[in-house]
């Protein structure tokens, strides 16, 4: 069958990579040192996938801008602390050299800053696979389209030939202002039926079931 997509955009933290938890806690943890209301674990999984200053201001709406930096700064250290304990979702070092192979293109639109993503990117050795990657800190925060659009041009790709897959209804808001198609992911940071209201081509509950559909449908 011949292709329905030539380009692949991947979020990172809770698609590509288990980090979600990890950013939640962070998230609590700077809350708590700036001295500023907590949020639930579900309101920080929420935001996930926002850039880090929109995410704070989403949090704390009445927080002053000298608090969002400081609760800014406190995430990073946190975050960072635990950096090197976060891995890969199962199945990701297997499926990108299988769509490299397949003639897929692809990208990564993400809320991590781009020192964050810089950094992991060359942690994991995952940097060679992506033409483009595109950040939080380099465009309008998701759901905005323009991250999406920088992509397609520097891919050469129309909005029709290119699918965004990830787990948070930001990402396939991402899509749907963009123009694109969205695949959904059910194990990171938002939960089934906020993902469906999006209206995802297809949904899984792992990588390797994603990447099985890709092959065979994409």
């Amino acid at each position: 069958m011949p292709k329905q997509f030539d380009l692949l955009v991947f979020d990172w933290d809770g698609t590509l990579m288990d980090s979600t938890g990890t950013i939640a806690r962070a998230i609590q943890s700077a809350f708590a040192e700036v001295g500023l209301p907590v949020p639930s674990d579900k309101e920080a999984r929420y935001v996930i996938g926002y850039g880090m200053h929109e995410a704070m201001q989403h949090l704390a709406p009445e927080a002053s801008a000298a608090q969002i930096t400081e609760v800014v700064g406190a995430y990073r250290r946190f975050y960072l602390a635990q950096d090197q304990d976060v891995a890969l979702y199962d199945g990701v070092l297997d499926a990108l050299p299988l769509f490299a192979d397949a003639g897929f293109q692809m990208a990564v639109a993400t809320g991590k800053s781009r020192a964050g993503l810089d950094r992991v990117l060359a942690s994991t050795g995952l940097d060679a696979f992506f033409k483009v990657t595109r950040t939080a800190d380099e465009a309008f925060s998701k759901p905005h389209p323009a991250m999406l659009h920088y992509i397609l041009d520097k891919c050469a790709v129309e909005g029709s030939r290119a699918v965004m897959i990830g787990d948070t209804t930001h990402d396939l808001q991402l899509a749907q202002n963009a123009g694109t198609q969205s695949l959904a992911l059910t194990y990171g940071a938002h939960k089934l039926p906020e993902l469906l209201t999006c209206k995802p081509l297809a949904h899984f509950d792992d990588f390797h079931a994603l990447k099985d559909w890709i092959l065979l449908n994409a």
